[in-house]
This record gives structure tokens, sequence and C-alpha cells, in this order.
């Protein structure tokens, strides 16, 4: 996985850096698999702004993607490897012994025709799945469960991936992509290896246009605003707008929004570095 800049040929193309797409083996994606992709543009259902910034974009279909990973002891064959419009990470398609078709989030490496298990009692190779308790001692996983059969819901964005640090008792101890150390159940399943397109942080968008495909509209700053608008609005000349705050007035930039009673904090170990 490689980026590639341009010629600045015109003013959007100067500061424009792009992926390569060479790990991508099919363009179309599998049929069977397609939801559509529905867009509220920041509109609730009385049709009033709820969140900001948001709207327009392409029309995009979803993927219906395997996070779970429980067909368990069938030998699966990668199929293609595929771009996803949803997220930054690149899908495999997964061709089970039985004929079923499944997308699961690729792992940096896969290559098409590669067979995945997942279960228990498997070899912890890239690609299959796994409980952490059956995951050697500092292998790197992606894809993790917060509870059982819940689903992959850790380190599943472009590139990144955490570490088993060690295990105690019923629990295991991994390093998450923030630097934060918890605790997890063994029975909570992972997938071996990185997440791929890992070059997905060196991309740049070159041009606004680019970024209203993606569907976000334009960032208006506090600052600039009016005091009836926002608590850092107002003042003569560039005034910089005293605390940093939010819409609502919370403090911003290191003033700490987690209950401090919340139940999941007894299993953070470490919290994320700043």
């Amino acid at each position: 996985m490689a980026v590639r800049s341009f010629n600045p040929v015109t003013p959007g193309q100067r500061k424009k850096v792009i992926g390569t797409y060479e790990e991508i083996t099919h363009t179309g994606p599998e049929k069977s698999l397609l939801r559509p992709g529905k867009r509220s543009g920041g509109r609730n259902n009385s049709g009033r702004m709820t969140m900001r910034y948001l709207g327009g974009g392409h029309k995009q279909m979803y993927r219906v993607i395997d996070f779970k990973r429980d067909k368990d002891g069938i030998p699966a064959k990668v199929s293609t490897v595929e771009y996803d419009p949803n997220r930054t990470a690149r899908i495999a398609l997964l061709i089970y012994a039985d004929g079923e078709k499944r997308y699961i989030i690729a792992p940096n490496g896969l290559s098409v025709g590669q067979v995945l298990v997942s279960g228990s009692g498997i070899a912890p190779e890239i690609g299959n799945s796994l409980p952490l308790g059956e995951i050697p001692l500092g292998t790197i996983v992606h894809n993790i469960e917060l509870r059982p059969g819940q689903g992959g819901a850790m380190a599943r964005g472009a590139g990144t991936y955490a570490q088993i640090v060690s295990r105690e008792g019923r629990y295991a101890i991994v390093k998450l992509p923030s630097g934060e150390t918890r605790l997890v159940l063994v029975a909570c399943r992972a997938t071996v290896g990185t997440v791929s397109n890992s070059d997905h942080g060196l991309e740049s968008d070159g041009k606004a246009g680019r970024v209203r495909w993606q569907g976000r509209r334009p960032r208006v700053r506090g600052v600039v605003m009016n005091p009836v608008d926002h608590p850092m609005g107002g003042g003569e000349g560039r005034a910089s707008g005293g605390h940093p705050r939010s819409r609502k007035g919370l403090l911003a930039k290191g003033y700490k929004t987690r209950h401090p009673k919340k139940s999941s904090s007894k299993f953070i170990l470490e919290r994320r570095k700043k």
C-alpha cells in the first residue's frame, strides 16, 4: 500500500495525495450483500437540523460486513479485495465451502486465494478469527469484541491494531490503538493482523469539493460567530474568544466528559494518551 501525488495541473491537484489502490482486485461489489445507504443530512424525523455540517455527498450503497465471524470451522476462500466507500479500510469477499458469501474487513497482507477459518482451536494466522484466550501473547489483532458474540467493535479503522499484552484469569489485557490498556474477556473474539490501507492517514483531499463528495459541509469556527450563536463569539477585531468551549458552553480541549461512575471504567487499566 502506498500513496501518490499529482502534478499541479489544476489547483485541486496541487495538494492532492491519494492511495494507489493497488491491493484492490475487483471494482464491482457483490450485489447480494448490498443494502440501501440512507443519508439523514443532519435532520431528524421532523426535518429540523440536529447535527451541523452534514449533508450532500455521493450516493452510496452499504456493504454488509461480517463483524461476528461466527461461521466456525468452515473454511472460506478470499475471492476479492474491494473498496468500501463507507469505511477507511478495504474489505474482502469470502466464499465459504458451503457457498455462502460474506464481507470482512481485510487485514494487511491478505491475498486472493487465501483460505481463512474462524472458531476455537485454529491457527492464529492473518485473517483468522478466534477467542483472545487462544491467541499468543504479543500478537497484533483487530476487530475485537467487547462482549462475547456481540461482533467486533474495536480497532476497525484503516491501519489500526491492538496488542494482547497478558492474561489474568477470565480477562486478557489488550493495548488499544488510542494507547488505552483495558481488560477484555478471553471469550471475546479478535482477528489476527493489522487492518488494511495503513497509508490512509497520509492522504490529503486537495480541494474542498472532495470533502463535499464525502457528505461533509463547511465547518464554521465558534470564534467568528456572534455572541448569540456561540460562547466564544463576538468581540472587536480578531478576538481569541476566551476559554475554548462547545456551542452549549461545555469546556473543551482537556475537560473530561466521561462520567466518573461509568460501569465500564473498572475494565480500563490505563487511560488513553492525550
